[in-house]
């Protein structure tokens, strides 16, 4: 069955007012900090931090520190390093969930190019729009590998004879062979960011197909696309160095019923946590069950977050007594 093409979304409209925010040197915005009660006993200590951080990307963690007024007044006794342990604190779990993004990504990747290939037994099957069901998007697929392979012909060659650095396969692949013209789909999927893997795992046709990559990792089709479509999102928050413990994501995990797939054991997903990054860490410990199993992941999270504040704990939408869990407590000890 093909799906019909999906109507894209009109561009929200835009402002009406005109920016006319002033730029600020560093020592007015240690001041405008300052003067919103802010404790800095080390001005210019605070003002290398903002010059190598940046106040735009610092300015949000000290929210959670504010008395919620409009003219952002924090509470009393507030220092700069309390929000500097906060930005701290989040590099260290963005850091943390890169790493089990980066497995379970690679692993679905494997695993979408190892079951097509063997099945329909050809190591160009992403070539046959007859495997999608959307032609439109598998045209894209195919232009996306094809601009690919392009760019890297037009680019400097990765090394010379005497070099210590070896060319990369899709480089070897395309000045070796003529035919087909795309390289086969174990160099593909590496051509890809995660929203295309994404969008091209979506876009397979049978069920059947959707369901053997995503057993592979250890979920059902509907769980894995799911997942997937919040790994794009979360990866994108992380990549770009953006606010993660508490940030709203606009999409999240869908929460699994069958029984195949790992999920907590006992009721410790409130409904306030559902909409926070709590099920996201969730979801990636399920998989890292899966494809990575005497992974330490679960441990090091334990490590970053169990002594942290309940002001954090909240932000990520965790539960108090959440490593006492069944799921999370064979992984911790």
């Amino acid at each position: 069955m093909v799906r019909p093409p999906r109507t894209p979304r009109p561009p929200r409209p835009r402002g009406s007012l005109s920016y006319d925010k002033p730029p600020l040197s560093l020592a007015e915005l240690v001041d405008r900090l300052s003067a919103r009660g802010l404790v800095i006993p080390e001005p210019e200590r605070a003002a290398r931090y903002l010059r190598h951080i940046g106040y735009y990307r610092l300015s949000p963690y000290t929210i959670p520190f504010q008395q919620g007024q409009p003219d952002h007044a924090f509470r009393s006794d507030t220092r700069f390093d309390d929000v500097l342990d906060l930005y701290v604190f989040d590099r260290a779990l963005r850091l943390l969930v890169m790493d089990a993004l980066e497995r379970v990504e690679v692993a679905v990747r494997a695993a979408l190019t190892d079951h097509m290939s063997t099945t329909y037994e050809d190591p160009h099957w992403y070539m046959d729009a007859g495997h999608f069901g959307d032609r439109g998007k598998h045209s894209g697929l195919l232009r996306i590998v094809r601009d690919t392979c392009d760019e890297r012909l037009r680019g400097t060659p990765d090394a010379g004879e005497d070099s210590l650095v070896h060319r990369s396969a899709l480089e070897h692949y395309l000045t070796t062979y003529s035919s087909p013209e795309l390289p086969p789909s174990w160099l593909m999927v590496e051509t890809l960011t995660i929203g295309q893997l994404a969008s091209a795992y979506r876009n397979l046709r049978r069920r059947a197909d959707r369901t053997a990559v995503a057993k592979s990792v250890g979920l059902t089709a509907t769980i894995l696309e799911s997942w997937l479509q919040t790994y794009v999102r979360v990866r994108n928050v992380c990549a770009h160095h953006g606010r993660l413990w508490n940030v709203g994501l606009g999409v999240y995990p869908a929460i699994p019923n069958s029984p195949a797939v790992s999920w907590l054991a006992g009721d410790l997903l409130p409904d306030r946590s559902r909409k926070r990054l709590y099920p996201v860490l969730v979801s990636l410990q399920s998989v890292l069950g899966s494809v990575s199993p005497r992974s330490s992941w679960a441990r090091r999270l334990h490590d970053l977050i169990s002594t942290r504040p309940p002001m954090n704990l909240a932000g990520m939408g965790v539960p108090e007594n959440w490593a006492d869990d069944a799921f999370w407590s064979r992984h911790i000890v």
